[in-house]
């Protein structure tokens, strides 16, 4: 019997899983870091790296499912993490993707996801990457501008469209109105467009902006979607779907749902049989990524950097130089406006017992860290606090929540390479069991 594609993907994925380890994060970074010689090691032999816990992203899928699985089907945006297992993981669980381009699409698709479990979320794409969706079958794909509809009557006539609208994301940390979302009083327009160039639009989307802190961003989100839809039902559309977008953060998700759940009942009623979706990235990964990086050297008192103004404070502290930086996953800090601190993995070279705690026995003073480049701005942290006196060349520093807009986005600027990924799975036996299975 031959094997379907999807089989042929699935197979080829389970057989390229890498070693998942049966531990903690922190016991992870141990069993990774105990057989390392430092004075023997191959050049980038002390790479920095990172330790991904599976339970984080399975506990962000359970919450997912109680809070709002009954009505919103998520769709992971593959942008913020394209990590091969992650991807896996989130195929194996049924969810949806949400792709920004070609290449995030074939590599989906690699996986055996089907066709119609992605949209292709990015409002203005080239000619040649509409000509590979209909290639592939991919036909939900989003727009905000006529040309769009242009480009899509032309190259994929079959595509489902959902029109983009803006929305208000004053309150995330990063802000996409300024690029996407087409202004309310567009609507009407791009609709008789696409009546006129006989491209179907089967519904809506927008995004609050990625990490949004103000839960009632959505509700109104909503709200404006609803009459986005009643326009098109005077213009002779049956629309059938929304996409709630991104935004999702781990810390305010419960408050985020408690608005959308009524929301979307409101103008949304069950009885309408409106298909509704979300593009949570961040949410499912940003924690359950924690990173190491080596102390490559330090010097012993240098200029502090004011947060505030980027000059020179007159405070003189410790200057720790690390193996990755801005060119590398810390690209989080210039991009994605994260403020990152080190915790102490080790101490001369011992692994000290809790380091998420700072002990009464241990003093801290002030510090900057920098990355290994050549570049200036190759700055970490302007001002962290760290052991004092006690760090050494060759000591470990841990970075928490570096899961999101990290390594998909790092270079190998100045030569160096990019941080690997290690796994584990830090759950009850049957717990892990069943992640297991999902990846098997």
């Amino acid at each position: 019997m031959k094997q379907t594609a999807a089989a042929s993907a699935k197979t080829a994925a389970s057989s390229s899983l890498p070693f998942i380890h049966s531990s903690s994060v922190i016991d992870t970074f141990k069993k990774c870091l105990s057989d390392l010689d430092l004075d023997d090691c191959e050049p980038a032999g002390e790479n920095a790296f990172l330790v991904c816990d599976l339970k984080r992203v399975w506990d962000r899928y359970t919450l997912w499912q109680r809070e709002l699985g009954d009505r919103v089907e998520a769709f992971f945006a593959v942008k913020c993490n394209p990590d091969p297992v992650i991807i896996q993981l989130m195929a194996r669980l049924g969810l949806g993707f949400d792709c920004a381009s070609h290449q995030e699409i074939a590599n989906v698709l690699s996986f055996g996801v089907d066709p119609d479990k992605i949209i292709y979320a990015n409002p203005c794409k080239a000619s040649s990457f509409i000509r590979h969706a209909a290639k592939q079958d991919v036909r939900m794909m989003t727009f905000d501008n006529a040309d769009e509809l242009v480009k899509v009557a032309k190259f994929h006539p079959k595509a489902k469209m959902v029109l983009r609208i803006l929305t208000d994301d004053s309150g995330s940390l990063c802000r996409f109105g300024l690029k996407f979302g087409a202004p309310l009083a567009e609507v009407r327009g791009l609709l008789a467009k696409a009546k006129e160039l006989n491209v179907e639009v089967i519904g809506i989307s927008f995004h609050v902006g990625s990490g949004c802190t103000n839960p009632n961003l959505f509700g109104d989100a909503v709200a404006r979607a609803r009459w986005a839809f009643d326009v098109a039902k005077e213009l002779g559309f049956s629309f059938d779907f929304l996409d709630l977008g991104g935004g999702f953060d781990g810390d305010t998700f419960v408050q985020i749902a408690s608005v959308l759940r009524p929301a979307i009942e409101k103008h949304f009623p069950r009885e309408e049989g409106v298909r509704v979706i979300a593009e949570p990235g961040r949410y499912f990964v940003s924690e359950a990524f924690e990173m190491a990086t080596n102390i490559i050297a330090r010097r012993g008192k240098g200029a502090a950097i004011d947060d505030e103004t980027g000059e020179e404070a007159e405070e003189a502290i410790v200057m720790y130089y690390i193996n990755d930086g801005v060119y590398g996953a810390f690209n989080c800090t210039m991009f994605d406006h994260q403020v990152v601190h080190p915790k102490v993995l080790t101490v001369d070279s011992q692994f000290i017992s809790s380091p998420s705690t700072q002990t009464n026995e241990i003093t801290y003073e002030p510090c900057s860290v920098w990355g290994p480049t050549c570049d200036s701005i190759d700055l970490v942290s302007a001002k962290s606090f760290l052991p004092t006196g006690d760090l050494k060349v060759g000591d470990w520093l841990r970075w928490e929540s570096m899961g999101a807009y990290t390594i998909c986005a790092a270079s190998q600027f100045n030569g160096f390479k990019q941080s690997k990924v290690v796994y584990c799975i830090d759950a009850e036996p049957a717990v892990e069991a069943q992640i297991r299975r999902f990846l098997a």
